[in-house]
């Protein structure tokens, strides 16, 4: 059993909270989702960007539902750098931009902030692919997290 699953994180609660009426019918999907790369992310990391994953998982896929689209990289950027902006954290814009536009590479990025860009890669990867690709991540945490925040 893995006893360090975060079930909750008040960034993605609050963020959840302001568009759940956006994301509508595949709130509790979406948010399994975010809740899944987040983890791993935290398993992949240390704990300092732990801020930086619960924004960047948050805010990967939103524009998908704010823009109605499955181009949604730039709205789901364009979001989170609003949100940064109102945070007083700009000072992430890029890095959390990076991270966001990079999530589907399938090869290793190797460009600024490679550390949190490339956790947060592999984090989705393996959540996209059930489990199947998982880098460094046992099978033991991906069965865990996948029992809290299960595939819907």
């Amino acid at each position: 059993m893995v006893d360090n699953i975060t079930q909750q994180h008040p960034i993605i609660e609050a963020l959840f909270a302001s568009y759940k009426d956006v994301i509508g019918n595949d709130f509790e999907k979406y948010r399994n989702h975010v809740y899944r790369i987040f983890n791993y992310s935290l398993f992949l990391s240390n704990s300092a960007d732990e801020e930086k994953y619960a924004i960047a998982a948050f805010f990967h896929d939103v524009g998908i539902w704010t823009n109605n689209t499955f181009d949604y990289l730039k709205p789901s950027i364009d979001l989170a750098n609003n949100y940064l902006q109102q945070s007083k954290k700009a000072n992430w814009s890029e890095e959390i931009t990076v991270m966001i536009d990079n999530h589907h590479k399938t090869s290793i990025y190797n460009g600024n902030y490679a550390a949190t860009t490339e956790i947060f890669r592999k984090a989705d990867w393996t959540d996209v692919s059930l489990g199947l690709i998982h880098f460094e991540i046992p099978a033991e945490i991906i069965k865990q997290v996948e029992k809290q925040f299960p595939y819907k």
